[in-house]
C-alpha cells in the first residue's frame, strides 16, 4: 500500500487505477457491478474508492462514462469527484447534485411534455412565505420565518401535504416554532403562491422530475436510456422525495453503487433518512456489502476517543475504525467556570497553536448551536487571532471576490505575458491587498483573507506554469463548483456545517447536557442522533482535540451543569458538577450578582449584565449620544486599523448611552469596560457624555 493513499494517480492503463488503494478500497473499485454498498467510516478514503471504481468501470469498458451519473449532495463534492475523474481518465462523467441532475432533465422535457417556458426556480422560500404570512395575518420575525421555512421543506421531503401536515408533525414529535396548525396554513398558501407565479423550489424540482418520468413513458426511457450506472455518496442522508427520484430513474435496474456511514446519520430533523443504508442489503439482497474501517485521517488517540463514544449508543451496523496514522497526543478536556472564560481558555490555547507553527486556516472552533459563535469571535478578536464564520457568505459571492474576478478577467483579454504570480498581486493591491494583514478581525481582516487567497492560489498555479488566463478560466471553475480556495483563519462553524471537512486541531466547545444533546432532543432516536453528531465533531480532527464545557453561562452564576453525558466516563474526572473542580485548584473570586435597574430582578445573560438590564425592560437613552458614540468608534478603530467591535461592542455602546455616565467610577461600573479599556479610551468616551 501506498505510503499516501490520498494521492492522485495518473492512469496509463487500466490497471493503474488500482495502484494505492488498500485491500477494502481495491474491493470497492473492483465491484464494477452492482447492486453494491459501501459502509464507509470517517476518514477511510471513501470518495477515493468511489472514484476509482467509476474511472476502473469506465476504463476497462463496463461503461461508458456518459452513461455514469454521480448524485452527490453538495456542489462542491460533485466538483471534486469530477476532477478526481478527470485525472483518472474518466472526464466523461456526470456528477451533479440531485437537485441539479433533475432540474437539468426538467428543464429540458418541459416544453415537449407540458408546454410553454419552464418554471422559474427559486432559490429561497423566504419571499414566498412573507406574502404567504400577509395572506394568514400573521407578522413572524426573520428567525422565525426560517424556522417555518425548514418546517415545509421537512414536510415536502417526507411527501407531506398541507392537509396532513398537523397529524404528522406530532407523529414525528417536531416542535414547529409556532402552533402547528398555523404552520399548515402558511405551508398551503406558499403553495398556491407558489403554484400561481409559476415557481418551482428544490423540492417541487426533484417531485415534477419524477412526476414527468412517470406519466410520460417515453421521457423515462430517454433518461433511462442515458444514464444505466448510479452512484450516490453520503446515502445515509437520502430522504424519501430524493429516494423516490431514485428509484425512478433506476427504472427497476440495480446497477447501483451508494455509500454512506451509519455513524454519520445527523440529518434526520430535515426527513433524511438512515434506512435506506441500513436496509440496503434487505432491498438488494444480492448486494456486495464492503465495509472500509482504515481511518487515514485522525491520530489513534482521536480515533479511540470517537470509537468509545460512538460504541455507547444504539446506532444499526455502526462502524469500529482502526486507525492508520502514527500515534499524536491525548485529548484534551476542560471544565470552565463560565462561557467567557471556556471562550478565553480556547483563545489561549489557539494562540499556543500558532505559535508552535499550526496554520490558522488548520484549526476549528466547533459548537452546537450558531449563536454560540459570538463569544468565540468577540475571545479571537481581544487576542487578534484572524477567524472565518463558516456558513456565512459564499466565498466567490463576497464583493471583494467578485470584484477581483472581474478586474483578473479584463486583464486576461489583454494579458502582457507578466509573471502570473507578480500580475495577480499587482491587480489585487488597487483593491486591498497589502503586504501584512490588518490588525484584529472583522470585516477588513475578511477582506484581506479573501484577497490573500486569490493570491495565494495564482502562486499555487504559476509554479505549475499557469498564465493569467489559465488561472482566470480556474477561478470560474471553481466558483461554479463553490470550491473556494483556502483563507487564512480560525474556523467557527456548528457541527452540522462542520459536516465533510478536517482540521489539523479541532475544539468543541459548549459540551453540557442541555446542549450536547440539545434541550429539545427527547425521543431516543433524538438522543442518538445527538450523539453520532459529537462523533462527527471528533472525527474531523486529524491530531489535536480539545472538548470543553462551561459550569455557568455567566461570570457569578451558579455552577450548575454538567458535561454532556456522552463524555461519561470518558474524561478520567467525575461527572457530577460538584467535583469537577479539583479541591487543589485556586479558588476564584466571584463576582456579585448583578440586578436588573427596571425590574430588579437577577441578570443572567452576560449583554443583559453590561446593559444592566432586562433585555426586555424598557430602555431611556440618549439616541444623539449612541450616534456620536457610534462615530467616534468608527473613527478610533480606523485609526488604529482594528474593526470597530475591537474597540467597543455595539451592547457597551448602548449600555453607555444608557448610563451617560460622567465620571471614572460610572464609566468602569459598566460591565465589560475594565482598566486596560477605560486608559485607552475612557477620557474620548467621557467627555462625549458630557456633552450629551
Amino acid at each position: 500500500m501506498a505510503a499516501t493513499p490520498w494521492e492522485y494517480v495518473r492512469v496509463n492503463n487500466v490497471d493503474d487505477v488500482l495502484i494505492g488503494l488498500d485491500p477494502e478500497q481495491r474491493a470497492v473499485a473492483e465491484a464494477v457491478r452492482g447492486p453494491v454498498c459501501v459502509l464507509a467510516g470517517a476518514g477511510t478514503g471513501k470518495t477515493r474508492a468511489i472514484t476509482h471504481r467509476i474511472a476502473y468501470a469506465v476504463r476497462s469498458g463496463v461503461v461508458e462514462a456518459r452513461s455514469v451519473l454521480a448524485v452527490t449532495f453538495t456542489t462542491r463534492a460533485a466538483g471534486e469527484l469530477r476532477q478526481r475523474l478527470r485525472a483518472l481518465g474518466a472526464p466523461g462523467v456526470q456528477a451533479r447534485t440531485f437537485h441539479a441532475a433533475a432540474l437539468r432533465q426538467l428543464t429540458y422535457f418541459w416544453p415537449r411534455v407540458i408546454g410553454g417556458e419552464a418554471p422559474s426556480v427559486i432559490e429561497s422560500k423566504l419571499p414566498v412565505l412573507v406574502e404567504a404570512c400577509r395572506q394568514v395575518r400573521r407578522n413572524p420575525d426573520r428567525s422565525e420565518l426560517r424556522d417555518i421555512a425548514a418546517e415545509v421543506e421537512w414536510a415536502k421531503v417526507t411527501q407531506i401535504g398541507p392537509e396532513d401536515y398537523v397529524a404528522a408533525a406530532a407523529k414525528h414529535h417536531r416542535t414547529p416554532p409556532v402552533p402547528a396548525e398555523e404552520v399548515a396554513r402558511l405551508y398551503d398558501a406558499y403553495e398556491q403562491i407558489r403554484r400561481e407565479r409559476h415557481l418551482v423550489d428544490f423540492e417541487t424540482i426533484l417531485e415534477l422530475t419524477a412526476a414527468v418520468m412517470t406519466e410520460h413513458q417515453e421521457v423515462a426511457a430517454q433518461i433511462r436510456q442515458q444514464y444505466r450506472y448510479f452512484v450516490v455518496d453520503e446515502y445515509q442522508d437520502v430522504n424519501p422525495l430524493q429516494k423516490l427520484l431514485l428509484d425512478t430513474w433506476l427504472g427497476g435496474r440495480d446497477d447501483i453503487c451508494v455509500v454512506g456511514d451509519p455513524n454519520q446519520t445527523i440529518y434526520s430533523f430535515t426527513g433524511a433518512s438512515p434506512r435506506y443504508l441500513t436496509g440496503f442489503a434487505v432491498e438488494h439482497p444480492e448486494a456486495a456489502v464492503i465495509k472500509l474501517v482504515r481511518d487515514y485521517r485522525s491520530t489513534p488517540q482521536v480515533v479511540d476517543l470517537a470509537n468509545l463514544v460512538i460504541a455507547k449508543g444504539r446506532t444499526p451496523h455502526r462502524l469500529e475504525l482502526l486507525a492508520q496514522r502514527p500515534d499524536g497526543p491525548k485529548p484534551a478536556f476542560a471544565d470552565h467556570d463560565d462561557e467567557p472564560a471556556e471562550a478565553a481558555g480556547v483563545a489561549r490555547a489557539i494562540r499556543k497553536l500558532l505559535d508552535k507553527g499550526v496554520p490558522s486556516r488548520e484549526i476549528a472552533v466547533l459548537f452546537r448551536v450558531n449563536s454560540q459563535s459570538e463569544a468565540y469571535e468577540e475571545a479571537l478578536s481581544k487576542a487578534e487571532i484572524p477567524y472565518v464564520l463558516r456558513g456565512a457568505e459564499r466565498f466567490f459571492e463576497r464583493p471583494e471576490v467578485r470584484q477581483a474576478v472581474v478586474l483578473l478577467r479584463g486583464a486576461a483579454r489583454s494579458a502582457a505575458g507578466e509573471p502570473l504570480a507578480s500580475e495577480v498581486h499587482h491587480i489585487l493591491a488597487g483593491i486591498g491587498l497589502t503586504p501584512a494583514p490588518p490588525s484584529g478581525g472583522g470585516k477588513a481582516r475578511e477582506k484581506w483573507e479573501s484577497l490573500k487567497a486569490v493570491a495565494d492560489l495564482a502562486e499555487d498555479m504559476a509554479a505549475e506554469g499557469a498564465d493569467l488566463p489559465t488561472f482566470v478560466a480556474e477561478l470560474e471553475r471553481r466558483a461554479s463548483e463553490q470550491h473556494a480556495p483556502p483563507v487564512e483563519g480560525v474556523t467557527l462553524a456548528s457541527l452540522h456545517a462542520a459536516k465533510g471537512l478536517e482540521w489539523d486541531a479541532v475544539f468543541l466547545v459548549g459540551l453540557t447536557d442541555g446542549m450536547m444533546p440539545i434541550i429539545y432532543a427527547e425521543t431516543p432516536d433524538q438522543i442518538e442522533e445527538e450523539r453520532r453528531l459529537l462523533y462527527v465533531g471528533i472525527t474531523r480532527a486529524r491530531e489535536h482535540l480539545s472538548l470543553s464545557w462551561a459550569l455557568a453561562r455567566a461570570p457569578g452564576g451558579r455552577k450548575s451543569r454538567r458535561p454532556s453525558r456522552f463524555l461519561d466516563g470518558l474524561t478520567g474526572r467525575s461527572s457530577s458538577p460538584a467535583r469537577l473542580t479539583p479541591p487543589s485548584r485556586e479558588r476564584r473570586q466571584v463576582a456579585a450578582p448583578v440586578s436588573c435597574r427596571v425590574c430588579a430582578k437577577t441578570l443572567v445573560a452576560a449583554a443583559e449584565q453590561k446593559l444592566g438590564r432586562c433585555s426586555t425592560c424598557p430602555a431611556d437613552y440618549d439616541e444623539a449620544l449612541l450616534e456620536r458614540l457610534k462615530a467616534w468608534r468608527t473613527t478610533t478603530a480606523k485609526e488604529a486599523k482594528i474593526p470597530p467591535y475591537v474597540v467597543f461592542t455595539d451592547v457597551t455602546l448602548q449600555a453607555i448611552a444608557e448610563r451617560a455616565p460622567e465620571t471614572e467610577q460610572e464609566l468602569l461600573s459598566i460591565t465589560g469596560i475594565g482598566k486596560v479599556k477605560f486608559d485607552r479610551y475612557g477620557e474620548a468616551v467621557l467627555a462625549l457624555c458630557r456633552h450629551s
